[in-house]
C-alpha cells in the first residue's frame, strides 16, 4: 500500500489518544493519529515523524494531517493501525502470504462475524477449504525482537478463543501478525504486559490455530509485506 503525499516533522506531544502536537518547519502543528495505541517506546519528544498530507483534498476533516511512521533508532516503524489489514489483503490476494491447509484462494472477504467475533478475513480456496485469518498489528519492538500486545488487550484474547471454536468446526483458522517493520529476527507474546493473551496463543497454537508473522517492507510512503519471521511462544 502507498500514501499519496508524505511529509517529515519532529514529534512534540501527545495531548489525547488521537492528537499529537508535531514541529513542522518550525510550526507546532495538531496532526490525527492512526494510531490509538500506548506507542509510548515510539512517540518520543524530538523523534522524527511521517505525516500524510491531506491539505489539498480535505473533504470532511478537521486536521490536515495524519501520523503514519515514525523512526526509532535505526529502525522506520509505520504505526498506521488501518495499515495492516490493507498490506495482509493485498499480500492474500497476490499469494506472498501461504495460508497452511489451503491452496489458491478465490474468495477474500473483509470483516466477516462468525460466533460472537467479527474476523478481518473469511476466505475461500480453489478446493472449497473455507477459514478465517485475524490480523494484528505489530508495533511494539525490543532489540530485534517484535511483541504483541503493547498494551493489555481483552478483545484480542475473545478474537483468539472464537478462532479456536472455528477450528473445531472444521474451518482453517489463522492469526496473522504483521509487523509494520523491517529486520525483526523474532516474534514472540508480549507476557510482561498481558500474559493472559500469551495464554490464549499458546492454547490456540495446540488446538488447531495456525499462529503466523511477516515482517514489512516500510518507506514514510509505503507498506508491504516482506518475509516470515520466527515465532516464539514460550521462554527460552
Amino acid at each position: 500500500m502507498r500514501y499519496d503525499k508524505i511529509i517529515s516533522a519532529k514529534f512534540i506531544s501527545r495531548p489525547n489518544r488521537f492528537i499529537a502536537i508535531v514541529n513542522l518547519n518550525g510550526e507546532e502543528v495538531s496532526v490525527h493519529v492512526k494510531n490509538t495505541g500506548r506507542c509510548r517506546e515510539l512517540l518520543v519528544p524530538d523523534t522524527t515523524v511521517y505525516l500524510e498530507d491531506f491539505s489539498y483534498r480535505m473533504g470532511k476533516r478537521k486536521l490536515f494531517y495524519d501520523l503514519v511512521a515514525v523512526e526509532k533508532d535505526s529502525l522506520l516503524i509505520n504505526m498506521d493501525s488501518q495499515a495492516p489489514n490493507k498490506v495482509a489483503f493485498e499480500a492474500l490476494k497476490n499469494g506472498k502470504i501461504q495460508l497452511l491447509g489451503m491452496s489458491d484462494l478465490n474468495i477474500i472477504r473483509s470483516e466477516t462475524v462468525y460466533g460472537d467475533s467479527r474476523f478481518d478475513f473469511y476466505v475461500e480456496d480453489v478446493n472449497g477449504e473455507k477459514g478465517f485469518v485475524e490480523v494484528k498489528g505489530v508495533t511494539l519492538e525490543n532489540d530485534g525482537a517484535a511483541s504483541f500486545p503493547d498494551a493489555p488487550t481483552e478483545r484480542g484474547i475473545k478474537h483468539v478463543y472464537e478462532l479456536i471454536k472455528a477450528a473445531e468446526n472444521d474451518y482453517h483458522a489463522y492469526i496473522l501478525f504483521v509487523i509494520q517493520m523491517q529486520g525483526i529476527h523474532v516474534f514472540t507474546p508480549n507476557d510482561a504486559t498481558h500474559k493472559a493473551f500469551g495464554d490464549a496463543l499458546r492454547y490456540a497454537a495446540e488446538n488447531g490455530v495456525h499462529i503466523l508473522s511477516y515482517e514489512c517492507k516500510v518507506t514514510p510512503g509505503s507498506l508491504a509485506i516482506a518475509e516470515t519471521v520466527p515465532i516464539r511462544l514460550y521462554g527460552e
